[in-house]
C-alpha cells in the first residue's frame, strides 16, 4: 500500500510493504499520519500555537513542556556536543529544533509501524527515509540519492533493509545551513548523505557535515565506528564516499 501525505512542509510518501488484510493496512498508514500532524502541531516554528512557538516568546517554560518536546531539546543540545557545535539549534537565533525533528519523527513513526505489526516498510518525509524489512520485491529497498547538479540524474543509489537515509544540500533550498564559526552560510560541500541506523541522528550528521564544508569530510569518516556510512559531493563536483556504504549492485 502506497499513501503520500503533505505534512510538516514536505511530502511524506508511505509505502507497506506487509503482508496483512487492507483495511489493517489503512490503519496503520492513518496512524502514521496522525502521528506526523501531531509532531507539526507541536513543533511547527510557523504556526503560532505550536508549543515550540510559545517556548520561544516564552510564555512556557521548558520544564513546562510535553515529553517530546523536552526530549527533543535534550537530543538537540547532544548532538551540539556530538558535532562541536555545528548542529545547532539555535543557529539563526531563535530556538528552531527542525534539523533534527523531521528525522526524529519519522524515526519514531517506523518504531510505531513496527511494534503495531509492520515489518516492511518505507518512510520518505522529503528525503529523510526509515526502511524495514524487505521491500515489495523482496530484497532490499532502493534509495536515490540526486545529483546534486542534475535533477534527473543520480548520483548513488543505495540498498537498504533495515536503516536511514538522510541527504542535506544546498541545491534544492540554497545556503540554508549556516556554519557557526563564521556566521555565514556554509560552503565547501554541495551534498551530503549518510546512512545508518537512526534517521534523527543520520539527519543531524548530515547538516553537521554539510555545515563544517570540506573538514566535514574528515569528520564523517569518524563516524563510520558508529555504524553511519556517508557519501559526499564538494562545491567543485569531487565525490567522496565511506568504504560501507550501501551501495546497489
Amino acid at each position: 500500500m502506497r499513501h503520500v501525505e503533505h505534512v510538516m512542509g514536505t511530502v511524506v510518501s508511505i509505502e507497506l510493504a506487509d503482508d496483512l488484510p487492507e483495511p489493517r493496512l489503512r490503519e496503520l498508514v492513518a496512524g502514521t499520519c496522525a502521528w506526523l500532524h501531531e509532531v507539526d502541531a507541536r513543533f511547527s516554528t510557523y504556526r503560532p500555537d505550536s508549543e515550540v512557538s510559545r517556548l520561544r516568546r516564552r510564555e512556557i517554560r521548558p520544564a513546562d513542556c510535553s515529553p517530546d518536546l523536552r526530549l527533543v531539546l535534550d537530543r538537540c543540545a547532544d548532538l551540539w556536543r556530538e558535532t562541536d557545535g555545528y548542529f545547532d539549534a539555535y543557529a539563526t537565533g531563535p530556538l528552531d529544533p527542525s534539523g533534527y525533528v523531521k528525522g526524529w519523527s519519522v524515526e519514531v513513526a517506523s518504531a510505531r509501524l513496527a511494534a503495531a505489526g509492520s515489518t516492511r516498510h518505507h518512510i520518505n518525509a522529503g528525503g529523510d527515509i526509515r526502511m524495514r524489512g524487505a521491500g515489495p520485491d523482496g530484497g532490499p529497498w532502493r534509495v536515490g540519492v540526486r545529483h546534486p547538479w542534475q535533477a534527473d540524474k543520480l548520483a548513488w543509489v543505495l540498498a537498504v533493509r533495515d536503516g536511514a537515509v538522510a541527504t542535506s544540500g544546498t541545491y534544492e533550498r540554497g545556503a540554508h545551513v549556516w556554519n557557526p564559526r563564521t556566521a555565514a552560510p556554509a560552503t565547501g560541500l554541495r551534498s551530503v548523505t549518510v546512512a545508518g541506523p537512526d534517521l534523527a541522528v543520520a539527519d543531524a550528521y548530515a547538516t553537521a557535515a554539510l555545515a563544517m564544508g570540506e573538514p566535514g569530510l574528515a569528520w564523517l569518516a569518524e563516524r563510520v565506528a558508529e555504524g553511519y556510512e556517508s557519501a559526499a559531493v564538494t562545491d567543485d563536483g569531487r565525490a567522496f564516499t565511506s568504504p560501507g556504504l550501501p551501495e546497489a549492485a
